[in-house]
């Protein structure tokens, strides 16, 4: 198998739907078996970033939120997306005050993923943020949204619980922990 190869054999894709943030394709080929096959792409027209803020008492800031697509309220780190192209630093330190108010300093990758690669194309880059100051956060009209301070261990533990189940969310507490833990 040769792994920088694509399996399935497209003989037609057709655009289903676009709007400003996603597309939607829809592809007819054979599949990796040699069978007729169909498979549908969303593609993000966005980088998804996070920020995982921790500050000097090693507290995190929550965002909660009503997710429309879930149809349920959904405890989170800060997030959001970058246009392609833009720096994805810019992008977070912009989400990180829009929806906190909160500056940092101090700024790292703490982790990449693919969100859900079965389906979409979509990255995501998520980053710690340090040496943290309050300002006046700006949520944009189409969020509603309460901030929550909490001691990581707290945040860890909505992850073990399934309180958090945001996947950039879960990916970037563990992986703090992780580092943490000196792994």
């Amino acid at each position: 198998m040769d792994i920088h190869k694509n399996p399935w054999k497209i003989t037609s894709s057709e655009l289903k739907y676009e709007n400003n943030w996603i597309r939607i394709t829809h592809h007819e080929g054979m599949n990796p078996a040699g069978n007729p096959g169909i498979y549908g792409v969303v593609h993000f027209k966005n980088l998804a970033v996070g920020v995982l803020p921790l500050d000097d008492e090693m507290n995190t800031y929550l965002v909660g939120q009503y997710r429309f697509p879930l149809n349920r309220f959904s405890w989170e780190i800060p997030e959001g997306g970058g246009a392609l192209g833009e720096d994805p630093l810019d992008a977070a330190r912009r989400e990180l005050l829009e929806e906190t108010g909160l500056i940092a300093r101090e700024w790292e990758v703490l982790t990449r993923l693919d969100t859900s690669n079965s389906v979409t194309d979509e990255m995501a880059i998520i980053f710690l943020a340090r040496g943290l100051e309050q300002q006046e956060s700006t949520p944009e009209e189409t969020e509603q949204l309460l901030v929550r301070k909490v001691p990581f261990e707290e945040a860890y533990r909505m992850v073990k619980d399934f309180e958090i189940t945001d996947s950039l969310s879960v990916a970037a507490i563990q992986q703090l922990k992780l580092q943490l833990l000196g792994h």
